[in-house]
């Protein structure tokens, strides 16, 4: 026990908590261990039963340990283990006076599904296993705001269950796939599970770096993997003038020439920059999804597929081994959401809120000190001194943010993402404690 107290440099609650949050992550302690009690390590430091009791609470409340009553407080053991190892990391910790860390929309912001269920339940549905996937009205308005005129475009179960089926059909072991660095945790996780090696392609203001990209194509990569608008976590949109920079670089790199872009559009709906893909200049090479989850709800499951033709035949017959098609009833109702006059204006509405909601935070940053570029969608990556003290301090006034090492493909930086499109109001003060864990 006297090698914990020997470790910490500050006897302050922040200090006590954030270097037993980093003896955590460093293996010296490890799940299932017993920590000193309050009044032990107090009396090791010399500091008041308080001050250790207070930063206990702080590592409690991000989930690094657990206290068992009478037996004492213990290093808190993997749960909900049937989760992948990146995105158990994303997962909920006990409530929080202001919870950042989950990258979901506002609840309040989605539109009511209400109505459109009443609308839609006398006509909804079918008694034919052979119809059409996708049903006629939805195929049509989709592709009439399609990016670019896929060869067929059909309909699955979320944004996560296309990359994952359209993975299945392109890659074997031992392929690599280009990603973004930062990226989406649950990403990395399948690619490792398929035993894939991950290229990660830095990026800027504008999305992924041509000449970072062009490095890694000539390593012959399966697919690229990238995310064109509001990019979880960095928040940034890819431009027109960027795509057709990327699409030159892979146009010109001869070991990507069976390269397949994957551009996964999850946040299409709100956010505040326009539809821009690869496909505009790459049209045979790149499957293209358009997620509804952020927009209308997540528990919708639905997002859209377009591609080649050849491509989403092989894509449509080999779901129809599996779930066949996804179901019409949630098909018609998210048309009907898309059509509806008041349902549309509920999502004008929430795009531009989440908007202000990034100003409004970059504005309170700044008058702290620290200047960051206004994020699309709901997620800011922020730049921290140190990712573990950043969280537990947040924690221990109440904030949760998730830490950044999951969304890194390859280490560097100490990063935290934080959910914007979370913060109704009190800028100023979450402002004001963002800025006191960033890098300056």
């Amino acid at each position: 026990m006297k090698s914990i107290a020997f470790a910490i440099e500050e006897p302050s609650p922040s200090g006590i908590a954030g270097t037993i949050a980093r003896l955590i992550s460093s293996g010296d302690l490890a799940p299932g261990d017993r920590l000193p009690t309050v009044r032990e390590l107090a009396a090791d430091l010399g500091v008041s039963p308080a001050t250790v009791s207070h930063a206990w609470q702080a590592l409690a409340s991000v989930g690094l340990i657990i206290s068992r009553g009478r037996s004492g407080s213990f290093v808190r053991a993997e749960r909900t283990t049937w989760l992948p190892p990146r995105t158990r990391n994303l997962t909920e910790l006990p409530d929080a006076r202001l919870d950042l860390s989950t990258g979901t929309p506002d609840p309040l912001l989605l539109p009511e599904l209400g109505p459109a269920l009443s609308r839609v339940s006398s006509r909804a549905g079918t008694q034919n296993y052979f119809d059409e996937p996708v049903i006629p009205e939805l195929g049509e308005l989709l592709l009439k705001s399609w990016p670019f005129e896929p060869g067929t475009l059909t309909i699955v179960d979320g944004a996560m269950d296309a990359i994952s089926r359209s993975l299945d059909l392109l890659l074997k072991f031992g392929d690599r796939v280009v990603v973004e660095n930062p990226g989406f945790p649950p990403v990395f996780d399948l690619l490792d599970h398929y035993g894939i090696e991950r290229l990660p392609v830095e990026l800027d203001a504008d999305g992924m770096i041509p000449d970072s990209l062009g490095v890694a194509l000539h390593r012959s990569p399966a697919a690229i993997v990238l995310q064109p608008r509001t990019q979880n976590p960095a928040g940034v949109s890819m431009t027109l003038e960027r795509a057709r920079e990327l699409a030159r670089v892979i146009r010109n790199t001869h070991n990507a020439n069976n390269t397949i872009i994957i551009e996964d559009d999850h946040s299409g709906e709100i956010s505040s920059s326009g539809d821009v893909s690869l496909g505009t200049f790459l049209p045979d090479r790149v499957v293209h999804i358009r997620s509804f989850s952020k927009s209308h709800g997540p528990d919708l499951r639905i997002a859209a597929v377009g591609g080649p033709k050849d491509f989403m035949d092989r894509f449509i017959a080999r779901r129809i081994l599996g779930p066949g098609w996804t179901s019409r009833m949630l098909q018609t109702i998210l048309y009907d959401l898309l059509t509806d006059e008041v349902t549309v204006a509920q999502v004008a509405d929430a795009r531009q809120t989440y908007r202000d909601r990034q100003l409004a935070l970059a504005a309170s940053l700044q008058r702290h000190g620290v200047e960051v570029a206004v994020a699309d969608g709901i997620n800011l990556w922020l730049r921290v001194e140190d990712e573990r003290d950043a969280v537990v301090q947040l924690a221990a006034a109440g904030v949760r943010v998730a830490a950044g090492t999951p969304f890194l493909s390859s280490p560097g930086g100490q990063y935290i993402r934080v959910t914007v499109g979370q913060i109704r109001d009190d800028f100023e003060s979450v402002g004001a404690l963002l800025a006191a864990v960033a890098a300056h």
